[in-house]
């Protein structure tokens, strides 16, 4: 079972730190959305007065059946590569993790091959292998229900085992690594949706008009092979992958645990209107890292009602967008917290 309990957001929290945002030594509002994002993390985090200190940046890694039909510009095996990059601390990823002071660690769910992590390394890479990649959605479903269960269930552990091992957690992001996986989550939007194709389907890792054509094309029809849908789950196993399921894992265990969210760009929102559909109140935790230059993201934030916090033309993934994200986060809480009110500050108030 997938079921999990999420409290509603604590409105004697958010209210008290609605009047104290309003106290604070500047004219009501003139900070504009950080006020906004250290009300919603009071209410999240039942604090009125929240600290963003403990912060984990997860990066679940899987390949796709679907990247022989050519929808990426890159080949297969960069998933597992990038994998040990990520391990060896070179990408982008790691560099911004490191930036915001945040603890990375990657996940593999269902990448093709065995990924083996240096005994220094060894406690940031997390193995909860579905399957060597999912299959072609153009010949059947992409994983059977119960792998599809299971993708979810993977990154429920994750956060659960990252939770306890950091004796709680302040925020976690949340990121992707797979080839082809846009072509998967364009599909997932699609389904779950109702969009067309052609509006969720974007260049991904950058491909050629022509692929763009085939991508499209692909995604049309791995939607029409495996119709109907049941549900939410049912479209996950049909059209979509490991590392999406585990995605939206995480975010509903993290929503349990009064953890917030912070979701990066579009296959992560891909994972993040999953875990919506699997639990609406899931979204009650969410903040959107950034809007990615990927086509169909700003579709799938206004679906799931996201204000992005940063719009910076990325589309890397990885967990990039949300890890920067996370230093807007940490400090609109810390304005909250810091900041003198005018009482304390002995500074005049607005005129009446």
């Amino acid at each position: 079972m997938l079921s999990v309990r999420i409290p509603p957001l604590d409105e004697e929290a958010m209210r008290k730190a609605r009047e104290r945002q309003e106290r604070l030594t500047k004219p009501k509002g003139s900070l504009g959305f950080l006020e906004e994002i250290s009300v919603l993390i009071a209410g999240m985090t039942a604090n009125e007065r929240p600290r963003i200190e403990k912060k984990l940046v997860l990066t679940l890694a899987a390949d796709h059946g679907v990247a022989e039909e050519g929808v990426s510009a890159y080949p297969r095996e960069v998933t597992a590569q990038m994998v040990r990059n990520f391990l060896r601390g070179g990408a982008a990823i790691n560099v911004l993790a490191r930036h915001v002071g945040a603890r990375h660690v990657v996940v593999d769910v269902g990448v093709a091959e065995d990924v083996h992590a240096d005994a220094d390394v060894a406690a940031n890479f997390v193995v909860k292998k579905v399957a060597y990649g999912t299959r072609n959605f153009l010949k059947g479903p992409a994983m059977s229900r119960e792998q599809a269960e299971r993708a979810v269930k993977a990154g429920m552990e994750v956060l659960e085992e990252e939770f306890e091992r950091s004796n709680g957690l302040d925020i976690v992001a949340v990121g992707d690594m797979g080839i082809a996986n846009t072509t998967a989550s364009s599909a997932v939007v699609a389904a779950l949706t109702g969009a067309e194709p052609e509006d969720v389907t974007g260049r991904g890792t950058g491909i050629s008009e022509e692929r763009l054509r085939r991508k499209v094309e692909v995604v049309k029809q791995g939607i029409e092979r495996n119709k109907p849908f049941e549900d939410a789950l049912d479209v996950l196993a049909k059209v979509g992958g490991f590392e999406i399921g585990g995605i939206a894992g995480v975010i509903l265990a993290a929503a349990a645990r009064r953890v917030p969210v912070v979701i990066d760009g579009f296959i992560a929102s891909a994972g993040a209107l999953l875990a919506y559909k699997l639990n609406p109140h899931a979204r009650n935790y969410m903040l959107a890292g950034h809007l990615s230059a990927e086509r169909g993201h700003a579709f799938v934030l206004k679906h799931l009602n996201l204000r992005p916090i940063l719009q910076l033309d990325m589309r890397l993934g990885e967990g990039t967008g949300a890890a920067l994200a996370i230093s807007i986060v940490e400090a609109a809480c810390k304005i909250l917290d810091e900041m003198h009110t005018f009482e304390e500050a002995g500074v005049s108030g607005a005129l009446s």
